[in-house]
């Protein structure tokens, strides 16, 4: 199991959403926000992120209602459709240390418009 830490109010992701510090908004709506990532990885990268407070996608998939669930799910097509990515994308998530998360709320990154390597060797 992994552990779930309390949630932590001085988090970047945080600060963007009660307004402390600007994003680049590319979706929003009660339950969501996505924003251009500050370090690109792919001349596309979107974070998504909930507007309320989870450590990580377990604590999400764990704790949140099925309606900000199927928010954050639908959210990713609608963006996806938007920013034009028919050539495809990728989605990452990543989970505690050892899955490499370094803002502890929950994040989708959304990387596109460039041709993608293998995950793994």
């Amino acid at each position: 199991m992994i552990n779930i830490k309390t949630y932590d109010e001085k988090n970047i992701f945080s600060k963007i959403l009660r307004g402390e510090i600007p994003c680049k908004t590319v979706f929003e709506n009660e339950f969501i926000l996505a924003f251009e990532d500050i370090n690109p990885q792919a001349p596309v990268h979107v974070l998504i992120i909930p507007k309320e407070n989870y450590c990580s996608l377990q604590d999400f998939s764990l704790n949140a209602s099925d309606k900000i669930i199927l928010e954050m799910i639908r959210s990713i097509g609608k963006i996806s459709e938007k920013l034009e990515l028919e050539n495809g994308y990728r989605i990452i998530s990543n989970i505690g240390d050892d899955g490499g998360q370094e803002v502890p709320h929950f994040h989708i990154h959304i990387l596109g418009k460039k041709k993608m390597t293998k995950i793994l060797p």
